[in-house]
């Protein structure tokens, strides 16, 4: 089967996009898929500096090191799926500053060419409308890095811990590690 790195962006260890995360994360694991989650807001990694040196000393990034593992899990994986929460209308700066780091990989002239992706996102606010700039982000930066989006789940409406019960996020969330 495949390895699939989830990259999550929430710091409520509970919130509604990690419990998103969580029951994609179970899903692909019973359907024998080999699962790698980590949590964007738990390593500091600032932001890209474009000098350029990426790879120049074996590492995707001089500056980062903490973005090492990160780099060579995604390098290793066959799928990719980002789930945070819509930060305003925005992607969370802790997931934003990982996603920045790619620039490494175009660098040194990798891309996600036979990768899937997909995408996991919640916010506050009713309308669906508001995750549209999370959304063409995520999906241009796949489009960059030639990589095969394979869903979305987007879910408005769930500001506070829990709410995402009331919806059907955590369904979608598991359906979707069948893509993979």
């Amino acid at each position: 089967m495949s390895k699939i790195v989830v990259l999550t962006g929430s710091p409520r260890k509970n919130g509604n996009s990690n419990r998103m995360a969580e029951a994609f994360c179970e899903e692909a694991r019973k359907l024998g898929h080999e699962v790698a989650r980590i949590d964007t807001t738990a390593v500091k990694i600032g932001g890209c500096r474009a000098c350029d040196a990426c790879y120049k000393n074996g590492q995707p990034c001089v500056f980062e090191k903490e973005y090492t593992p990160i780099a060579e899990a995604i390098e290793a994986s066959d799928g990719i799926v980002l789930a945070f929460p819509l930060y305003w209308y925005a992607i969370p700066a802790q997931m934003k500053s990982v996603i920045d780091h790619w620039y490494s990989f175009c660098m040194a002239g990798k891309d996600f060419a036979g990768k899937k992706a997909a995408l996991i996102t919640c916010c506050a606010e009713e309308e669906i409308e508001v995750l549209d700039g999370a959304k063409f982000a995520f999906e241009m930066t796949m489009k960059l890095m030639h990589a095969e989006i394979v869903g979305e789940v987007l879910v408005p409406g769930v500001g506070g811990v829990g709410d995402i019960d009331q919806t059907d996020g955590i369904r979608r969330a598991r359906e979707l590690a069948a893509r993979f």
